[in-house]
Order: C-alpha cells, then structure tokens, then sequence
C-alpha cells in the first residue's frame, strides 16, 4: 500500500468524539473527513489519521 492509498480505520469511530461537543462522529469516505453534526465541522483525515483540533477543523452548513 503507497502512502496515497492509506486508509482510516472505521474502528476508530468507536473511540473518537468530537473535541467541542463530545458527541459521535460520522465518516465521509469520499472527503476523507469526520463530520461533527452537532458543531458543524469537518475534521480532516491525513495519511490515515484523523487531525482531531477545532482549529484544523472545516466549518459546514
């Protein structure tokens, strides 16, 4: 597997929670993202693993 092909392990969802809100994240496969709902914000994946800050995070509608 070449470093572009890396992956976020799904298991990790069990764990991780969003840093504002507390509450359960949903993955976007396809941005490479975990989306809180409840903050409106979309936490980067980087090779593989999730930039969990809310300064790092994306602002969504």
């Amino acid at each position: 597997m070449s470093d572009a092909e890396v992956v976020f392990d799904r298991r990790m969802l069990e764990a991780l929670v969003c840093p504002r809100t507390h509450t359960l994240l949903r993955y976007d496969a396809a941005a490479q993202e975990l989306i809180s709902d409840a903050a409106h914000l979309a936490y980067p994946i980087r090779n593989g693993i999730p930039v969990m800050l809310v300064d790092e995070a994306r602002a969504i509608d």
